[in-house]
């Protein structure tokens, strides 16, 4: 995502509003598999994702990562969490000191950029590694965190952190707990979280996310936060291709195919939507609701013209441009 500068916060503020609320999600290790590096290690990994091992241990974990579209520099920085450990590995088999590092970790970017879906795959990789027992994520927002009366934040924070124990404690929209300032009780979740980031050192890793301008502004609030989160990850938006493989791959996913007037409709469609939503585009959240907006209109077209029978194979399969509307 590009940086925002200061004469978007009138756009951004409306932006925020029609952002939408998401309800607890609690994604175990066998779930559905759906930048700038704060780490430095010592050598930099040349080039592009194309670069990575193609043979090893670390392939099963390429094939992983190989199903998200784009996201080169994202790939890369999970290879270098992945040499880290297991080169530590190595280093306490030779009897060499290994000292466990930090892994807490900031996600950057508009929605629909992989964000989850990375954290998923940290989760696991950090379990098959040995740094994280269980290799779960639980995925919150403000709600689940934020009570009603004083102590009652606390309280619902400790909580979430002891079911987080062993896995990854996925905060999303992180910078809304600092938005009621010094009175309002998301103050007390943040210093809540910071707490526990002591009290369970290595025992969980705590992921928060958000759109770029609003999670640095959040950091600023607190000195001592950037320091907690050695690792930051920025998430850029797709471009239109991008999207379009997407569009193509959650589609072959479903056994529906596109068509290609389809194709260009929907190309069209995505272009506009970036033009018109700069700061709050959804992305891949985006291509999902239209697709599954055509899925519906296809099926009420498919009624109408076979009102007595079943239709073909083909005719059950295909998404026509008539079926992709604007959301």
């Amino acid at each position: 995502m590009n940086a925002k500068t200061s004469t978007s916060e009138p756009r951004e503020a409306s932006a925020a509003q029609k952002r939408p609320s998401r309800q607890i999600n609690v994604v175990l290790r066998n779930a559905d598999p759906d930048m700038n590096s704060g780490m430095g290690i010592a050598a930099d990994i040349a080039g592009n994702a194309k670069s990575l091992p193609q043979s090893g241990p670390w392939v099963e974990w390429q094939k992983e990562l190989d199903r998200m579209v784009g996201l080169d520099n994202i790939k890369e920085l999970v290879y270098e969490i992945y040499a880290l450990l297991q080169i530590m590995q190595y280093r306490n088999e030779a009897n060499l000191q290994a000292q466990a590092q930090v892994f807490h970790m900031i996600f950057k970017g508009n929605p629909g950029t992989g964000k989850t879906t990375v954290a998923r795959l940290i989760a696991k990789l950090f379990q098959s590694m040995g740094l994280l027992a269980k290799g779960h994520l639980i995925e919150v927002e403000r709600a689940d965190l934020v009570g009603e009366y004083i102590g009652h934040t606390a309280q619902k924070t400790r909580e979430l952190v002891k079911k987080s124990l062993g896995g990854v404690l996925f905060v999303d929209e992180a910078y809304s707990l600092a938005r009621g300032g010094e009175k309002d009780f998301g103050k007390e979740a943040i210093d809540t979280l910071v707490k526990a980031m002591e009290d369970y050192k290595n025992q969980f890793v705590l992921i928060l996310a958000g759109y770029t301008l609003e999670i640095e502004s959040f950091l600023m609030t607190n000195p001592g936060l950037p320091s907690r989160f050695p690792i930051q990850m920025e998430f850029p938006d797709y471009t239109v291709d991008q999207l379009m493989l997407i569009a193509e791959g959650m589609t072959k996913d479903r056994d529906y195919t596109l068509m290609p007037q389809t194709l260009f409709k929907l190309r069209q469609l995505i272009i506009h939507e970036k033009s018109e939503s700069i700061f709050d585009f959804s992305n891949a959240r985006y291509v999902r609701n239209v697709l599954e907006r055509a899925i519906r209109y296809q099926a009420v077209r498919l009624l109408s013209q076979y009102p007595a029978g079943s239709p073909g194979r083909l005719e059950l399969m295909a998404l026509r441009p008539e079926d992709v509307r604007s959301l």
